[in-house]
């Protein structure tokens, strides 16, 4: 099997060699679709990456004992993505096995999402994802946002900097980050208020986007 461009088995060692991270994942077999769409989406939404499925945890080399039937079920992950999300699938032998490469790109049409088992779920309810170090995590409706506003079509910005967010800045230098209660309580705003105003500012670039374990947080850029 050929593609153009081809990973050479020398450039895949290197992948496995320097192990997991935001643009690779280690996959020892196919899981479910739910889970490789998952991965896809959330690289896809991030920096783009490399999804190796035969691949262990530990960079151990498994292999993939059908690659046409994984190549199938890669497919049918892809049809739960929306939009619509090109990936590359190629197979590299090495060690004597076939590791299955899913070259992700990096999308133009942010967010994605994934179509759930619910037939009255709306669009903007189905589920994004997106890359923190080697984890694909839920993205919260604000980092959607933001991801939509990266687009190349996305409208013309305008930010205002008032007194609000003169006092943001202040807290954040005080205290090195801000999570949206506190931005709202700290000026009497909603909570929806306040997310709305540091979205226009990480798509500014004045402020950035964090995930952790407790969500979503804000520093200066």
């Amino acid at each position: 099997m050929q593609y153009p461009n081809q990973l050479r088995r020398h450039q895949l060692r290197e992948l496995i060699a320097a192990g997991e991270s935001t643009t690779v994942e280690f996959k020892r077999k196919f899981t479910s679709a739910d889970k490789i769409a998952r991965e896809i989406i959330a690289m896809a939404n991030t920096a783009g990456g490399y999804l190796l499925v035969g691949v262990d945890d530990d960079g151990t080399i498994i292999g993939v004992e059908s690659e046409k039937e994984v190549e199938g079920q890669i497919r049918g992950a892809m049809a739960t993505v929306v939009p619509e999300l090109p990936v590359l699938m190629e197979v590299v032998e090495i060690e004597w096995k076939d590791v299955l490469i899913i070259r992700i790109p990096v999308s133009s049409t942010k967010p994605h999402r994934q179509i759930g088992d619910d037939p009255e779920e709306k669009p903007h309810e189905r589920k994004a994802y997106i890359r923190t170090g080697e984890h694909s995590v839920q993205a919260s409706k604000e980092m959607a946002k933001i991801l939509a506003l990266q687009n190349p079509d996305a409208p013309a910005l305008t930010v205002t900097i008032g007194d609000r967010e003169r006092r943001l800045f202040s807290y954040m230098e005080r205290y090195g980050s801000v999570r949206i209660p506190d931005f709202a309580k700290l000026v009497n705003i909603s909570r929806r208020r306040a997310a709305q105003i540091l979205v226009k500012l990480v798509r500014a670039g004045v402020v950035q986007i964090h995930h952790d374990a407790g969500g979503d947080f804000y520093t200066l850029a």
